[in-house]
């Protein structure tokens, strides 16, 4: 079976695209689009030889031990730092298959969900499902869950998780779990503490540290899997600006305590004010709200022309994914939903 070609998937964030739909609307554009924190990590001044040198080995051996600690690892060796977590999956999955012919392999993605990890599975050419059927997930031999869910919030318990986890690993399967939204949540994951042979959880960096470009991923794996991964990745995979902000982000533990809470109280004002403007929020986490509305796409193109972008979903029309604003975007955001106009 020949690899399907790459198609673009559409996920939120692209603002020149927005500007070309709306070429009128009022300007600095406000984007609600992503799941990204609105509030960056204030990371030290980069030293200038973060630039100039490559980075040293134990650098990255700092990092991973870092982020061991605050994810709940066993230790540093448990964990494969990379230029963001999608590459990971492939890369997981040719370590537990790369012995059979690829169309044998059956993929299985607890949907709707992040649509790159089926783009990846079915770009491999394995037979991939998306199911919202978490019991069928056991029947497969790679199984791929989001927790929290990416874009309803949806969340699935650790325990089931760690269940599904020994069934695959059983039969020489592997569980690929996604948590890229835990660090919002209080309780630490049950999984990266217990990961073992065919569980891998893969942890972004980006969205809680409000730091997407610096595009930094960490799998939590069992070790000969986390090295096998650091090999392929090569000793360079993390420049020296990310190694610098991921060490100091990665063990302020105030600052993440501090941010936690905040996005808990700013998820609840949001909430507050879909619901004035009529709107029932049904899932989410506290860095974006899911809305499910009749009026859906009628508040995407109101809001659109007003200079704010949130996510639209083609498959699901009538629901929406909003972010969280800052500062003076609260008051434009409830501006917009204030106005009547958009509404049945």
């Amino acid at each position: 079976m020949q690899p399907e070609k790459h198609k673009r998937i559409d996920h939120g964030g692209s603002l020149m695209r927005a500007v070309r739909e709306f070429p009128d609307a009022p300007t600095p554009w406000i984007d609600l689009s992503t799941g990204i924190s609105p509030h960056s990590y204030g990371y030290s001044p980069i030293p200038a030889t973060a630039f100039s040198r490559l980075p040293e080995p134990s650098a990255l051996l700092d990092l991973c031990a870092a982020a061991a600690r605050c994810y709940g690892a066993r230790a540093g060796d448990n964990l494969a730092a990379a230029p963001g977590t999608h590459l990971l999956v492939p890369m997981i999955a040719q370590h537990a298959f790369g012995g059979r012919a690829a169309s044998s392999v059956k993929a299985a993605i607890l949907s709707p969900t992040y649509a790159e990890h089926a783009q990846a599975c079915r770009m491999a050419g394995f037979k991939t499902v998306e199911t919202d059927d978490f019991d069928a997930l056991s029947q497969a031999d790679l199984a791929l869950v989001v927790n929290p869910n990416n874009p309803d919030g949806r969340f699935t318990p650790d325990s089931d998780l760690l269940a599904l986890s020994h069934k695959l690993a059983a039969k020489g399967g592997m569980l690929i779990l996604d948590e890229a939204f835990r660090d919002v949540l209080d309780e630490p994951s049950a999984l990266v503490a217990d990961v073992h042979v065919g569980l891998s959880v893969l942890r972004s960096f980006g969205k809680f540290y409000g730091l997407a470009g610096i595009r930094l991923g960490f799998a939590v794996t069992e070790p000969d899997l986390a090295q096998g991964l650091r090999q392929r990745l090569g000793p360079w995979a993390i420049p020296g600006p990310a190694l610098h902000i991921g060490l100091e982000a990665l063990t302020d533990v105030e600052w993440q305590a501090a941010m936690r809470r905040q996005l808990a109280d700013e998820a609840g004002r949001l909430d507050a004010m879909l619901n004035e403007a009529g709107l029932i929020v049904a899932g989410g986490t506290p860095l974006f709200r899911y809305v499910r509305d009749p009026s859906a796409q009628a508040l995407y193109q109101h809001l659109g022309h007003a200079g704010i972008l949130v996510r639209r979903f083609a498959e699901r029309p009538d629901c929406l994914r909003i972010g969280l604003p800052k500062g003076e975007e609260w008051a434009r955001l409830q501006a917009a939903l204030c106005t009547a106009n958009w509404q049945r």
